[in-house]
């Protein structure tokens, strides 16, 4: 029996995308403000805020594993029509996130020092980065279901509602930081430890509104045993996306902590200038972050209907949107750079290098949002290995040796580590590109809609 694809409604992309740029522009200047709290204690606290954020950054990649493949399959199969088979992937999730989330505390907790020691964290950072590392750890665990739980709410189109919740962590979050940080009235003054305190606390919070979320708008109410137990048939479905992506994810992270070693080499103030720019790079390729999460959530629905063509369209649209948004923001992010960078520090040395660093972001910024555009729509058509496979050399060689050789063997300082982002980006970008065109991704997609329903003849 053969059926034509599947009738399936997709909002605007705009719909989707904006709440999803409010959202990361949020969790963005929450980073921003974050950092700017560290570096007004210190730029030594400055710099161990933005290490000790790596590490926990690296940690969470783990939970990719479930993340880059709970979204593509739960809108595939609402694509599909099979609700009840997208409602059992979302309570999968949640065992596999608790199990995830416990083992990345642990890593943060007894292997502080470690990690931190593999990135080269200069001495005068080392004993303030260790303990804040180690207070983050309940935050980790926090945060794995918190994760989860929202990429099933967008994968719903609730994407306005997990606007909501990020609203609330991030005020509360904001609204404990400032007076554990420094002190108020009878709260002692506890720096870095006192930020991932409230954190937990901002953390814990969300984990709650998700939970009435889940019921009032998904119908989902989780049983005791949905938070630990790991059925094999749900997460089967989320790994063969999730592994490849999880991968991905973790091979790019490796490599750039390469080149965070590769600056804290440089020393403190390389550091700190490499924090500070860094926090503002994640302002320019919001836009583009949000396009490629939007891009996910609408090819998924359009393979899981079967819409090919129309999927091949949509992710056109966005890159050429995209590209255009993201070199104007590099831009003008670029000339404000004296100002932007102030927010953070008064020294005249870290100014004048950190303007050198987002000139070059210009040129980078178009090769990243190849990759964040492109690279989620591959995820969502089913060719989640592609990426990794394709990007490895290059990350492995451009991105991290690259860092390391500009870096520090031909003496280019930190413009050297970023003309190797540049140039990983680049590459990766347009062999993706060069993926999607050639619709090389066709035959994932038609695999990935049999998979939900046999008998289905899709178009091509």
């Amino acid at each position: 029996m053969s059926a034509s694809p599947t009738p399936v409604r997709t909002p605007p992309m705009f719909n989707l995308a904006w709440p999803l740029l409010v959202e990361l522009g949020l969790g963005i200047a929450a980073s921003v403000i974050g950092t700017a709290l560290a570096s007004r204690i210190s730029d030594e606290n400055g710099g161990a805020f933005a290490i000790a954020s790596q590490v926990s950054a690296t940690l969470f990649i783990l939970f990719r594993i479930i993340g880059a493949g709970v979204s593509v399959v739960v809108t595939q199969n609402l694509g599909g029509g099979q609700r009840a088979a997208a409602d059992k992937v979302a309570r999968a999730v949640v065992g596999a996130s608790t199990w995830l989330g416990v083992v990345t505390a642990l890593m943060a907790l007894l292997g502080a020092h470690g990690l931190l020691h593999l990135l080269n964290a200069p001495v005068q950072v080392l004993p303030i980065a260790a303990p804040f590392l180690m207070a983050l750890a309940p935050a980790m665990l926090l945060d794995a279901w918190n994760a989860s739980m929202a990429s099933v709410m967008r994968a719903h189109l609730r994407t306005r509602d997990t606007l909501v919740v990020l609203v609330i962590m991030h005020i509360s979050h904001l609204l404990l930081a400032i007076p554990l940080m420094y002190g108020w009235g009878p709260l002692p003054t506890m720096g870095l430890p006192g930020y991932a305190l409230a954190l937990a606390v901002s953390r814990a919070i969300g984990l709650v509104l998700h939970l009435l979320m889940w019921r009032a708008h998904l119908g989902i109410t989780l049983s005791r045993g949905d938070w630990w137990q790991l059925p094999r048939r749900e997460l089967a479905a989320v790994l063969h996306i999730g592994l490849p992506g999880a991968a991905e994810n973790i091979a790019w992270r490796l490599a750039f902590m390469v080149s965070v070693a590769t600056a804290a080499e440089l020393g403190a103030k390389a550091l700190a200038t490499q924090a500070y720019v860094l926090q503002l790079m994640g302002g320019v390729m919001m836009f583009s972050i949000a396009t490629g999460l939007a891009v996910e959530i609408v090819v998924g629905y359009l393979i899981g209907a079967g819409h090919l063509r129309e999927a091949h369209r949509v992710v056109k649209r966005a890159l050429a949107r995209g590209l255009v948004v993201c070199v104007t923001i590099a831009a003008a992010a670029a000339l404000m750079g004296n100002w932007l960078l102030g927010w953070f520090t008064q020294d005249h040395e870290i100014l004048a290098a950190g303007a050198t660093l987002l000139w070059i972001t210009v040129l980078l910024e178009p090769g990243r949002t190849f990759n964040l555009v492109v690279i989620n729509a591959l995820r969502a058509a089913g060719d989640a290995r592609f990426p990794v496979m394709a990007g490895a050399f290059s990350m492995l060689f451009v991105l991290a040796g690259g860092s390391w050789l500009l870096g520090v063997v031909l003496g280019w300082g930190l413009p050297g580590v970023w003309i190797a982002y540049a140039a990983d980006e680049w590459i990766r970008g347009l062999i993706m590109w060069r993926r999607w065109q050639t619709h090389a991704w066709v035959p994932h997609a038609r695999t990935s809609r049999k998979r939900l329903r046999p008998a289905i003849v899709v178009e091509g």
